[in-house]
């Protein structure tokens, strides 16, 4: 068995492994990490020769930890991430490579739309009738999304939403509110197979997917970094959020992962918090006067357009892993709108945790 795992921030690992009687049998650690001395690599493999199959990520990395020679040194690196590349050996994951990715980017669609996209678009990967596909939204109109668990009036401000004419609309992942406007938010969603995250922890897969954004924003000078569980930051502040949704295919067969980013391209912070209660709070709790200075906006850090931003980060996901262009079939949008009257329209979705 093969796995794969590219440590965030860091270097690729790569286990070959066999289990015999529930046992590892003949580990072999690899990739382009560095690590001194030499026996370290042996250590690791002796440490993990024996071990349990069923051992977690955790587990495996502490047999590493006590059998590695004193003074070792690793960069690129971790032993958690040792560990994860043999569950994910293990569980048969599938890698980024493996897959022809199709991009979607289309028109303007107004809020509503883009989560019953998010939906039908997911459960059409997990059907296998659509290949993994990575989607850059275009924003209808202004908005506040709120996560699937959030409460509507803890949220969101109805006076304030009414006055600027902000729409509320509740998405299927969870998570926290999302302020955008038009031409001042960047989103993508990616829908993946669950063999892609197989072997990751919820938390890890996080990071995983969003390893290339990291890239993509290091090559407009941006040193970003994930701050668990799902943000975005850098050290002028967070420029993005992420969500998530498992999607279970039919027939219960293998499912799909429904990975969307909100980032702030631009933001109106004084508009923010008039709308978003959320907002109030987390800066009364932070001592923070400033909405700006808890969001970071990706237009004054990179200094580019916001469609150059969004190209350049189309061209670096193109580059790693292949992306053809595709588009929305009529079968698609004709379920998505309907989903958009029936549930992601409707009061009783809205207002679902009120």
């Amino acid at each position: 068995m093969h796995g794969e795992y590219k440590v965030p921030g860091g270097k690729l690992v790569v286990v070959d492994v066999d289990v015999e009687g529930g046992v590892l049998r003949h580990v072999r650690v690899a990739g382009d990490f560095f690590l001194e001395p030499d026996e370290a690599l042996d250590a690791m493999n002796r440490a993990l020769e024996g071990a349990p199959a069923d051992t977690d990520a955790a587990g495996l990395a502490a047999r590493i930890d006590a059998a590695l020679p004193p003074g070792t040194v690793m960069y690129g690196l971790t032993l958690e991430g040792v560990g994860v590349a043999v569950r994910r050996a293990l569980a048969h994951a599938t890698d980024w490579t493996d897959y022809d990715w199709q991009l979607i980017h289309e028109a303007p669609q107004p809020p509503a739309l883009h989560m019953a996209l998010d939906e039908v678009l997911t459960a059409e990967v997990a059907a296998g009738r659509r290949p993994p596909t990575l989607r850059v939204w275009e924003w209808g109109g202004p908005a506040v999304i709120i996560g699937s668990f959030q409460s509507l009036r803890n949220e969101v401000d109805p006076e304030g939403a009414a006055r600027h004419g902000i729409e509320v609309v509740r998405r299927i992942s969870g998570g926290g509110a999302m302020f955008v406007e038009p031409g001042n938010t960047i989103t993508y969603s990616l829908s993946v197979p669950e063999a892609l995250v197989q072997g990751l922890s919820f938390q890890d897969s996080y990071a995983y997917l969003d390893d290339w954004v990291l890239g993509a924003l290091g090559d407009m000078g941006i040193r970003a970094w994930y701050q668990p569980l799902n943000d975005i930051a850098t050290d002028q502040g967070k420029i993005a959020g992420a969500a998530q949704k498992r999607i279970v295919g039919e027939g219960g067969g293998p499912g799909a992962v429904l990975h969307h980013v909100t980032m702030s391209y631009d933001i109106d912070a004084d508009k923010m918090v008039e709308v978003l209660r959320i907002g109030r709070e987390k800066l009364s709790d932070k001592g923070t006067k400033s909405a700006k200075k808890r969001v970071d906006p990706l237009r004054r850090q990179t200094g580019l357009p916001r469609e150059a931003v969004i190209d350049r980060m189309i061209e670096s996901f193109r580059g790693r892993y292949g992306l053809t262009p595709g588009k929305i079939t009529g079968e698609e949008l004709a379920r998505a709108e309907e989903l958009v009257h029936t549930k992601f329209s409707s009061p009783e979705w809205t207002a679902r945790v009120p």
